[in-house]
């Protein structure tokens, strides 16, 4: 096993690594994601064995981690979401994160009956663990700052902060049918309750909180709304809050994070507007500085190609806000979870782990039921099939999936069934990491090329 001080050495080797070739690997198509998963492998039971790390005995450890991880990157995913929000926008994330999410999990428990012959309330919740994209390793194709208006980017971060709440419901039901929840005779209780009540008193306690603390920082600093240092303790503080409150009400809680987060950001900026015209009533009446949405921003984060600038709007000059001054702090922890996580992975791996059906089900889920469900969700939006293709490959699993294994594990699931899903799990995440990290700059460097012609 490595030791305390070894480990310091790993981690602390590996940050400096990414640091001093972070330039360069932008050239490459690899992923930071993919550095970490291969040094983890490297010194994990597949190669070295200097460190095993074991999901089925460590599970309440790695359940509050990924929690933690997945919260702090809904929280980023929802400051970033640009304004105003409208129907027309969100309609399509909404589709993805409901009709699509349904279609997923479906498939995905079909497959799993019928090739693993796993019991239906397992192979419902495999499909729910697997189902939602991740918000934590898919910074490379989600939305680079807030003022970022690209549609694609737009729909990938949105879908990513909905259904990792949108998922809560299926993980419910599939431990409902292993009697490991209590669903009701005829499944009643898992409708009112797991569905309709936590799914809506998620979102509303989320915009709730949001405009409210909105407000509260507005009234208590007045016009002064300059970059305080403990700004970032107001998002953390926020997260906690939020999250808590949820918990306690049985509401999804990942779904009240992310929309606390939208409805701060929307609200702060309209306060600001409207604070600035009270100001300088004269701006109605001349033209306000141009600001290129697409634009790119100083974002250490940002690796793929900046989008064209496609949309060019008039705006008044932006003012400080606290959930865009928190960002970058919410991102650094983001990035630190990734590292920390992704090792991990890399040291549950044993050769033994990796099995033609493994990557079968891999290989269905990424070319199947994705892509099946995708199209299903984006029927009638009409986006270009690019756009839907591209949406259809980039459904990256990862932390997210963890995250509903854990809390599946220290809720009872049965041996048998924990290590099965384990194996089926690791193995999505891993090839999710390689496949999507290696093709995520150049398709994404292709469809801006390709955009640009048009």
């Amino acid at each position: 096993m490595i030791s305390s001080p070894l480990w310091f050495l790993l981690v602390g080797g590996l940050l400096l690594f990414i640091g001093l070739t972070s330039s360069r690997l932008k050239l490459l198509p690899v992923t930071p994601a993919i550095i970490y998963l291969a040094v983890g492998t490297l010194v994990g039971p597949t190669v070295l064995n200097l460190f095993h790390f074991n999901p089925l005995k460590e599970s309440a450890l790695l359940e509050t981690l990924t929690e933690v991880a997945v919260l702090i990157s809904l929280f980023s995913a929802g400051v970033k979401m640009p304004t105003p929000v409208s129907f027309r926008k969100w309609r399509t994330p909404v589709l993805l994160a409901t009709v699509s999410m349904t279609a997923s999990v479906a498939m995905v428990a079909a497959f799993a009956y019928y090739v693993f012959d796993l019991p239906l309330g397992a192979c419902i919740l495999l499909g729910a663990i697997v189902a939602p994209t991740d918000p934590v390793l898919a910074t490379d194709i989600q939305i680079r700052h807030p003022g970022d208006h690209d549609q694609l980017r737009f729909t990938l971060t949105c879908e990513a902060g909905m259904n990792d709440g949108s998922a809560f419901p299926f993980v419910m039901l599939g431990m409902g049918l292993l009697g490991l929840h209590e669903v009701g005779e005829t499944g009643i209780n898992w409708i009112l309750i797991d569905v309709v009540w936590a799914t809506v008193a998620g979102v509303t306690l989320g915009i709730v909180s949001g405009v409210l603390l909105a407000r509260l920082i507005w009234q208590i600093r007045g016009r002064r709304q300059s970059r305080e240092l403990m700004d970032d303790f107001l998002g953390l503080g926020m997260i906690g809050v939020v999250y808590g409150l949820s918990v306690l009400i049985d509401a999804w809680g990942f779904l009240a994070v992310f929309f606390a987060a939208v409805a701060l950001h929307q609200t702060e900026l309209k306060l600001a507007s409207l604070a600035h015209l009270k100001q300088h009533p004269q701006d109605n009446l001349k033209p306000a500085k141009v600001v290129d949405e697409a634009g790119p921003v100083n974002n250490p984060v940002s690796e793929v190609a900046t989008p064209p600038v496609t949309d060019l709007k008039m705006v008044t000059e932006p003012q400080p806000t606290v959930s865009e001054g928190s960002l970058v702090f919410k991102e650094h922890l983001e990035r630190l979870s990734e590292v920390l996580l992704v090792l991990l992975v890399g040291g549950m791996l044993f050769i033994d782990s990796w099995s033609w059906p493994a990557v079968g089900f891999a290989l269905f889920l990424f070319l199947v039921a994705r892509p099946v469900s995708v199209v299903l969700g984006m029927l009638g939006s009409g986006a270009p099939w690019r756009m839907r293709g591209m949406t259809g490959w980039f459904g990256i699993r990862g932390i997210g999936s963890l995250y509903y294994l854990m809390y599946a594990i220290q809720h009872g699931l049965p041996e048998p069934l924990a290590l099965q899903l384990i194996q089926l799990t690791l193995i999505v995440i891993t090839l999710s990491i390689v496949l999507h990290g290696t093709s995520v700059k150049p398709l994404m460097n292709m469809f801006w090329r390709r955009k640009r012609l048009e």
